[in-house]
């Protein structure tokens, strides 16, 4: 059995998103379909259009969807039809970083969240006779319905708006985890972050719920660096128009900064805030780089820093997506200030608009 669905494919790298009528395949023993309420753009499902992650096309993608269940394979438990879950990334729950609390950083990470594949071999969406390639993060969300691997279903309590819900699967989670999870700043501690878009918006709200005393956000729009202000952050830099490692340490007291997060890819950004970093000071790299992108650095100077790669902010989505819910009904992590909201038909114009920087976080709302 099949479910005619509407989704959103790309055709070829770089393309455009097309909203078609496929039809999706019935959920295997380990799957949920979800009737999808929204779904967030995030720069991953860009990356991949763009051949800068692993993408087999033509491809529904879309990473970050938020929904209720529908039906549910024989073999799942965590969820059950009617329940109102937040989509997020694939994991295989058994290898060691799994088995000890840390599913982002999954041994099978890119083969389950970039293979087209389902756990049967097969493809999940067609369009006519010809199969179009899903399982995108193990959800392919860019869909009014989505099958999502068990693994990847958050239940979810309480009326919190669906725009707000559908960020937390990737973007929001990768941005505030790498603060709460990763960097953990300590009383006193200096935070910079670097590119304030989603992820970094995130970050910045979520050092503010820290004991952290400066709180630095770096970006060229400055639009974005006043959001960051409203947001928690103490001082803000456009390295557009000052020396960024200088204006860095001038924040610190010259110290040099206790904790980064790296959200741009770009190599001079990346080199700049390792050269303002304290003694013993931690880089977080966040980004995805287009392939071939190279940050040279003085090796003398390495024993005195720490540079840390974060996939999804290190979170297990179990406990950290309801945190983050929670945090949100109590007025203190406001995701709304980051959205603008979309019909799925401008799924396109959505995504120019990220690109282009006129929205922070473009989520589709379906009718």
């Amino acid at each position: 059995m099949s479910h005619d669905v509407q989704a959103a494919v790309i055709d070829k790298l770089g393309g455009q998103f097309e909203v078609r009528d496929l039809a999706l395949a019935d959920p295997g023993p380990a799957e949920v379909l979800v009737k999808v309420e929204s779904v967030g753009i995030c720069h991953s499902d860009l990356a991949a259009r763009d051949g800068h992650l692993p993408a087999a096309l033509p491809a529904v993608l879309g990473h970050e969807g938020t929904g209720v269940v529908v039906a549910v394979g024989q073999a799942v438990s965590r969820v059950s039809p009617g329940d109102r879950v937040v989509l997020t990334f694939n994991s295989c729950g058994t290898c060691r970083t799994c088995a000890s609390g840390h599913p982002a950083h999954c041994a099978e990470f890119l083969m389950r969240n970039f293979s087209p594949a389902r756990a049967d071999g097969s493809l999940s969406y067609h369009d006519g006779a010809e199969a179009v390639n899903g399982h995108f993060f193990g959800q392919s969300s860019f869909s009014t319905l989505a099958l999502a691997d068990e693994r990847c279903v958050v239940r979810v309590d309480g009326d919190v708006p669906t725009e707000v819900l559908a960020p937390l699967g990737c973007g929001v989670q990768t941005g505030a985890g790498a603060i709460l999870n990763v960097l953990q700043p300590w009383a006193g501690a200096s935070v910079a972050v670097l590119g304030v878009g989603a992820v970094g918006l995130a970050a910045i709200m979520a050092a503010r719920l820290t004991a952290a005393t400066t709180i630095i956000a770096v970006d060229v729009v400055q639009t974005r660096l006043e959001l960051a202000r409203e947001l928690g952050a103490t001082a803000t830099i456009n390295p557009a128009t000052t020396d960024l490692a200088a204006a860095l340490r001038e924040h610190t007291g010259q110290r040099g900064v206790d904790c980064a997060v790296e959200t741009t890819g770009k190599p001079e950004v990346f080199m700049a805030a390792l050269s303002a970093m304290a003694p013993q000071g931690t880089v977080a790299a966040l980004a995805v780089a287009p392939p071939g992108s190279i940050a040279p650095f003085e090796m003398t100077f390495l024993p005195m820093v720490h540079i840390v790669g974060v996939t999804e902010g290190d979170a297990d989505p179990q406990t950290f997506i309801p945190a983050l819910v929670e945090l949100y009904n109590q007025g203190r992590f406001p995701v709304d200030r980051l959205v603008d909201t979309y019909k799925f038909a401008d799924i396109e114009q959505a995504a120019q608009d990220m690109q282009a920087g006129r929205t922070i976080k473009p989520v589709i709302v379906f009718q």
